[in-house]
């Protein structure tokens, strides 16, 4: 049981970790708390992400996330409640343009941050039709049980982030250190971010189903 070839572990780690570093809303929201509220901000808003993550592993996994790809309806829900709760992460962040005269950004419980988390990953559909196209190309026959490889390799794309995303975590907390001497620079990561995710969020909406 899962007996895979060299070969096999080395082009699955590599597509893992560039897609890994791909742009999206998980890298664009885990920077973001990073940079408007530190590294502790940037590693909760990282575990959520990667628990939201699993929810799409648990998906592909059993076959639910089947139903995305093949149902108009259920694929166009999910799209549109994932892109709702983007653009409003993105107005919030217009929002707090109103603090022009805070050195800091208002402050947000860990629960939250981590909620949040969660939410951007496990609201966005384009994630779980990652998993249900990407998952099975490694998929071997004599390998064992497909629910079962399906799960081992969904969990390892998740394991690679492990040894990536911290990396931009610690990177991001630098520019949190400048923005603390310069509340102006926290004023225009904000009008950034929330430009950012209202235009995912309507990119999200205009996805056409494939």
């Amino acid at each position: 049981m899962f007996d895979y070839s060299l070969a096999h572990w080395l082009t699955f780690f590599t597509a893992a970790a560039l897609l890994t570093l791909s742009p999206g809303p998980d890298i664009a929201f885990i920077l973001a708390q990073t940079a408007k509220r530190g590294r502790q901000a940037g590693f909760l808003a990282m575990y959520g992400i990667w628990t939201g993550a699993f929810f799409h592993v648990f998906l592909a996994a059993f076959g639910l996330s089947a139903i995305l790809a093949t149902s108009a309806v259920a694929f166009g829900l999910v799209k549109l409640a994932g892109a709702g709760y983007l653009i409003w992460l993105g107005v919030q962040s217009f929002r707090s343009l109103k603090a022009l005269n805070k050195a800091k950004p208002a402050a947000s419980s860990s629960t939250s941050i981590y909620r949040q988390g969660i939410l951007v990953a496990a609201l966005n559909p384009k994630t779980a039709l990652f998993f249900l196209s990407f998952l099975p190309q490694f998929v071997e026959t004599k390998a064992g049980p497909v629910s079962a490889q399906l799960f081992l390799h969904g969990s390892l794309v998740i394991a690679v982030a492990l040894f990536i995303e911290p990396l931009l975590v610690l990177a991001g907390a630098k520019l949190a250190t400048k923005m603390n001497s310069s509340p102006r620079l926290g004023i225009w990561l904000d009008r950034g971010l929330g430009t950012l995710l209202v235009g995912l969020g309507l990119s999200l909406i205009a996805q056409q189903q494939t």
